[in-house]
């Protein structure tokens, strides 16, 4: 099958043709009829499987030009980097179109975004927190949308964006057409569709969770942090062919850790991004990767759903997520659209547990690789490795004192006597002499 046995107009065939892109995925063809249907549409597929064009061509088949500047088409994404990437697959695509398209995201100034929103659109890319300041703004009007697109539904309830996702739901028209894709199905996905949706036909393109053929994947079981480090700096000076490597850490302060370290190593050709980082930064470091100027980016999870950067020869989990579909979604950035991948994973022994949840998860036990011969086995611990050692508070009971008389004589002063002293005495002790009260009148 090819792009043409499909009903598109010849603006998104002849804009297709330009990208040299033939053939649809598997996810693409099952979902372009569906959604054409005019049926809400729930689409089970990996990253790394076309998803964005798999939304986008039955949505631009369907637009209608119109002078109201209101748009029809609103696209919900849970990061900066993946408004910014299906905003320039709404450009590539509308090569041919008149169509007038917006991407919103926070962690920038609102003010140019909403003299933006105020102009002409037709499609609007989203983060969920920027769309809610900006319609709640009133520059943004949403009386008009036909087609609400949520991707990576699942990333957006894990990114904690279930409030924003439900005011946006609330606000928009009750007769529009409903595109909901997410790479696996959770309990709080599907109360989501329960609620919002109106009998979602569910399509999916592989079970959710199953490793991609075209990604070889391997685990090696190191003893420590440090001897990770070593197998990475030996793999990245022996094997030529990790040309493009995407490594996965678990948080920004070993991203920045390892950053320094291999930078060292290898000047100007290692980048990092995480949500820390500021935006004009993380978009220079995932373009100097794309255009292959970085041999090594080093990432956190929160970019494993928003980046399609092409050509990706390896996935490297530095360590393993929390989260076993995480595992899945990191290794999807390397072997996409049906080309060979290979994702390796350092696992210690505290990890294991981890790795085996995320085996369960795909139904596929990760073959292990031996180490090297010549690597370096590190001895030296992190502060995070070194056992912690527990000494118990042990309290000694004090030995309990008899009580009794005491076991001295008492002074002259305190030894009080009840004794009866006469006024006459009194003043004879303090004058001297007899003192009277006077004479009685």
């Amino acid at each position: 099958m090819t792009f043409n046995d499909l009903n598109l107009n010849k603006p998104l065939l002849s804009a297709l043709q330009d990208l040299q892109v033939t053939t649809p995925t598997t996810i693409q063809h099952k979902v372009f009829s569906v959604v054409m249907s005019g049926q809400d549409v729930c689409g089970i597929a990996q990253t790394g499987t076309g998803k964005t064009f798999a939304y986008l061509l039955p949505c631009l088949r369907q637009w209608v030009f119109t002078k109201d500047r209101f748009p029809q088409v609103l696209i919900v994404v849970p990061t900066r980097e993946l408004v910014v990437q299906v905003v320039e697959s709404v450009k590539k695509l509308t090569t041919y179109m008149n169509v007038e398209v917006a991407g919103f995201y926070g962690g920038t100034n609102m003010n140019p975004q909403m003299a933006t929103a105020e102009g002409k659109l037709d499609v609007v890319v989203a983060t969920p927190g920027r769309l809610v300041d900006i319609v709640l703004s009133g520059a943004l009007k949403l009386k008009n949308i036909k087609k609400l697109v949520i991707d990576e539904v699942d990333e957006m309830l894990n990114l904690g964006f279930r409030t924003q996702l439900k005011n946006i739901l609330d606000l928009l028209p009750v007769k529009r057409q409903n595109l909901m894709f997410s790479a696996t199905i959770t309990p709080e996905v599907e109360a989501l569709i329960t609620e919002f949706f109106n009998h979602p036909a569910v399509i999916e393109a592989a079970p959710a969770g199953s490793p991609l053929t075209n990604i070889a994947q391997s685990v090696y079981h190191v003893p420590n942090f440090n001897t990770k480090v070593n197998l990475l700096e030996l793999m990245l000076k022996e094997e030529t062919d990790m040309s493009k490597v995407l490594l996965f850490v678990s948080t920004k302060q070993l991203a920045d850790q390892l950053f320094e370290r291999l930078e060292a190593d290898m000047p100007g050709k290692v980048g990092v991004i995480h949500s820390n980082k500021e935006q004009n930064y993380r978009f220079n470091s995932v373009n100097q990767f794309q255009a292959g100027n970085f041999r090594l980016l080093i990432a956190t999870d929160i970019i494993a759903r928003g980046l399609d950067i092409s050509e990706v020869t390896h996935v490297i989990n530095f360590d393993m997520p929390e989260q076993p579909e995480s595992y899945v979604h990191r290794i999807g950035r390397t072997g996409r659209q049906d080309k060979r991948g290979n994702a390796i994973s350092f696992v210690t022994e505290s990890e294991i547990e981890q790795l085996g949840k995320a085996e369960a998860v795909m139904n596929y036990k990760v073959p292990v690789a031996p180490l090297p011969e010549h690597l370096e086995i590190s001895t030296v611990l992190t502060k995070a490795e070194i056992p912690e050692v527990i000494v118990p508070n042990i309290v000694l009971k004090k030995p309990k004192r008899e009580s009794g008389a005491a076991f001295h004589e008492k002074s002259a002063k305190n030894q009080k006597v009840n004794v009866k002293i006469s006024h006459k005495d009194k003043m004879m002790k303090k004058y001297g002499k007899p003192k009277s009260r006077g004479k009685k009148k």
